[in-house]
């Protein structure tokens, strides 16, 4: 089933308090649902991917929608195990390739490929332009981020707290690093590389914050992100950051946010906010989210800024667009000011959101949990 709307989609204001529910705003999948003002975006088309089975239960969609900058076409990863390429026109599926497994997190796209790590435990290296497969190789354990392309390698992580450098010509194996999970509890995700001047920075469940060389996978650093002791849930999840001042930022879900110098490893501060699964520097801004709040410290000396409960929410990788923070949420997708920690208002798509929107120009691609793309057109001003 295929929309297009001329109907604006926007939300209701939100309150600041953790107590409080998200106030939502129709879906238009559903029959009878409400728009609500203001006017934040408007919904160009609309596609519904995956029809949810019967009795399933709090479905998710983690895989952000990945658009491809020659063509506009968007990669889109669900729950089903399928690859689909629609068409940015009005979200035709142009061509659909099936996996034995779901999706942690999206494509990345490069050069006419589309590099696809599986739930399956296969990284796949398919045409853009029509679906057929490249290569793949089989890491024989569950693939957890999106692939980051660096000196002609791929990296990707595993569920199993595996880094895996891969040919990206080839799909050819060229060494790996692991560590062993600990004994305890552990949250489920894993910390995406983050790749500059030669070095992988990522995080591992057992709370190590370790620096790779991608050339071979040696390692030229490692810090613990714990200070609390105990064996549990101390994942250093959150994919690692850098910014314009040099500082690399990480978080330990139990112990907080960190950061560091990444040519050495040592702290600069540390900032105890537990839940943390997320960082996003934004100028002299660091924006956190995590289990229950969506946060902001500042990036020189790790000092809170604000807060805003989600209640028994959890706050996924935020973005910035129209001069706001849009924060999805397993309830719905929050635009938050930036400056202030208000939220302004809300939308629920479907079953909340898990993916990070992809944003190009002035258009948002929202994949919610009941696996339906939208093509939202972004009105208003902003950044």
């Amino acid at each position: 089933m295929r929309g297009r709307g001329a109907a604006a989609v926007a939300a209701l204001a939100l309150g600041l308090g953790a107590c409080r529910s998200i106030p939502l705003a129709g879906d238009p999948t559903v029959e009878g649902s409400r728009p609500a003002p203001p006017l934040i975006f408007e919904i160009d088309w609309w596609v519904r991917l995956v029809t949810p089975p019967m009795w399933e239960y709090a479905p998710r969609e983690p895989a952000s929608p990945a658009v491809d900058a020659d063509t506009g076409r968007v990669i889109v990863l669900t729950r089903d195990g399928f690859v689909r390429s629609l068409s940015p026109k009005d979200g035709k599926v142009e061509w659909e390739f099936h996996t034995q497994g779901t999706f942690n997190a999206g494509a990345l796209l490069r050069e006419g490929v589309g590099y696809v790590a599986g739930g399956d435990g296969v990284l796949y290296a398919l045409k853009l332009n029509s679906g057929q497969l490249l290569w793949k190789y089989a890491s024989g354990e569950e693939l957890a981020t999106t692939p980051v392309f660096a000196a002609g390698k791929l990296l990707v992580a595993s569920e199993g707290d595996t880094l895996f450098a891969v040919d990206a010509a080839t799909g050819k194996w060229v060494w790996q690093y692991r560590r062993d999970p600990p004994s305890g509890f552990t949250v489920r995700g894993a910390s995406g590389p983050r790749v500059e001047g030669g070095l992988a920075y990522l995080g591992f469940s057992d709370g190590a914050l370790v620096a790779l060389s991608v050339a071979d996978g040696a390692v030229k650093w490692e810090r613990a992100l714990t200070t609390s002791g105990g064996s549990q849930f101390l994942d250093a999840d959150a994919s690692p950051v850098l910014d314009d001042r040099g500082h690399l930022y990480a978080a330990s879900y139990k112990d907080g946010v960190y950061a560091l110098d990444p040519k050495t490893g040592e702290v600069v501060w540390h900032t105890a906010r537990a839940g943390v699964t997320s960082l996003l520097p934004r100028g002299e801004v660091l924006v956190t989210a995590g289990d229950g709040a969506v946060g902001a410290l500042a990036a020189r000396d790790g000092q809170a800024l604000w807060s805003l409960g989600l209640g028994s929410h959890a706050g996924r990788l935020p973005l910035v667009a129209r001069g706001l923070l849009v924060v999805p949420t397993n309830e719905a997708l929050a635009f938050v000011d930036p400056a202030t920690g208000r939220a302004t208002s809300s939308w629920d798509p479907g079953k909340g959101v898990s993916a990070t929107p992809t944003r190009v120009e002035g258009r948002l691609y929202v994949l919610s949990n009941l696996g339906t793309l939208y093509a939202l057109r972004l009105v208003g001003k902003g950044g």
